[in-house]
């Protein structure tokens, strides 16, 4: 199985929705574990990487595609 790849400041899909509706989760904390907060409601969640990795379903916006490019 492919690894997922996933850095701080993407927004992700998690595979169950939110009680507020939403399924769309923004990363602002990376290491053993994984702070995600809802995109809609501002709520955020701190759950192990092994478990965020098994819960994602896909990256939906890149961070490093909203960063300017160096020259």
């Amino acid at each position: 199985m492919e690894k997922k790849q996933f850095e701080l400041g993407d927004v992700v899909q998690m595979k169950k929705p939110h009680p507020c509706g939403t399924n769309e989760w923004e990363i602002i904390r990376m290491g053993m574990d994984i702070r995600i907060k809802c995109v809609h409601c501002k709520h955020s969640v701190l759950i192990p990487r092994a478990e965020f990795e098994k819960k994602m379903k896909k990256v939906l916006r890149s961070a490093a595609k909203d960063e300017p490019e160096a020259t």
